[in-house]
């Protein structure tokens, strides 16, 4: 009786008028302006730069005149999935989804774990100055510019001055070109990479180690664990849902390497191991002028990303109870 007494006693949601609507939407606007002036430029920034292009996509299935303007893309003539299957039946478009491939997953095999490793670390630190040294020396990398990275890569490993190869020499080896060699492209890529962006990528899982209650550290240390029986079953179960997310967010990019680097250090010579997606997209597209058949394949590697980032969340969501959305 009480529970159906309760059910009947909940009050029923009032539905709003359109003026009332409009009155509610205009009291909520007055009262955030400025929190909605403040996301007015992420706002614009995303409508241009990453919904508005996305109207260009029409040229992967019509076949798009160079001139033609806006009004080409949507007057061209259709041909469906052609650019499609020309990609397919490409020699290049294994070498190009491999590479792709390889190169992210090297990345993110050796670099998603090494800022996890380094904030663990950074955060056992007892003497605070030493700390936020550390912290501000690994994070310098980050801010500087893709072409001075690879104009240090170039340098360093030159095979006539480079320090790398003076040191082989002096250690009776042979100077190597590491640069004209495909077999050593995408270990410079990935540890450059890790190099560059591991301090920076570390400041998340600080503050999310940071966040953990300072009474649970005081009750492993009553328990007698150790510093590795503390991380291993407080720190990183606490730090899990963090983790989670990010290797989402990750596996998103799965397909998409970072175009600057590899087009600054890439040449003809090892285009076996180098040459990826992107660039592929960009010889065809600017190069080449082959719009059409550079926006299908273009889409073609942001579907992958999507499905790969969507299949992660499914799965992590019934694995870990933890997902993006």
């Amino acid at each position: 009786m009480n529970v159906l007494a309760s059910k009947k006693a909940k009050p029923e949601i009032k539905k709003l008028s359109k003026e009332e609507k409009k009155l509610l939407f205009r009291k909520n606007v007055k009262r955030d302006k400025y929190l909605l002036l403040m996301f007015a430029p992420v706002l614009i920034y995303y409508l241009i730069f990453a919904y508005l292009p996305m109207t260009g996509l029409v040229m992967a299935f019509t076949q798009f005149k160079a001139g033609s303007g806006m009004m080409g893309l949507y007057t061209g003539t259709f041909v469906g999935l052609k650019w499609f299957i020309q990609f397919f039946n490409s020699p290049y478009a294994f070498r190009l989804i491999r590479n792709t491939f390889l190169l992210s997953f090297y990345s993110l095999i050796f670099g998603f774990p090494i800022p996890i490793i380094f904030a663990l670390c950074i955060t056992q630190i007892k003497n605070k100055y030493l700390q936020k040294g550390t912290q501000i020396i690994t994070y310098l990398p980050y801010f500087i510019s893709t072409v001075v990275i690879c104009g240090m890569i170039t340098n360093f490993l030159s095979p006539s001055s480079g320090i790398i190869n003076q040191l082989i020499v002096k250690a009776g080896g042979t100077a190597i070109n590491f640069l004209g060699e495909p077999k050593w492209f995408r270990a410079i890529y990935v540890i450059s990479g890790s190099w560059q962006s591991f301090g920076f990528n570390s400041i998340i899982f600080v503050a999310a180690i940071m966040g953990v209650a300072p009474e649970l550290y005081e009750a492993m240390k009553v328990d007698g664990a150790s510093k590795v029986q503390t991380i291993r079953y407080l720190v990183l179960p606490s730090i899990k849902p963090t983790i989670v997310l990010l290797l989402i967010m990750s596996l998103g990019n799965l397909l998409n390497v970072g175009f600057e680097k590899v087009y600054l250090l890439y040449n003809s010579g090892i285009y076996d191991t180098a040459d990826v997606i992107s660039t592929y997209v960009y010889r065809q597209g600017i190069g080449s002028q082959n719009y059409s058949y550079a926006t299908a394949v273009g889409l073609f590697n942001s579907l992958i990303g999507f499905v790969i980032v969507f299949t992660a969340n499914r799965l992590s969501r019934k694995l870990t109870e933890t997902s993006v959305w």
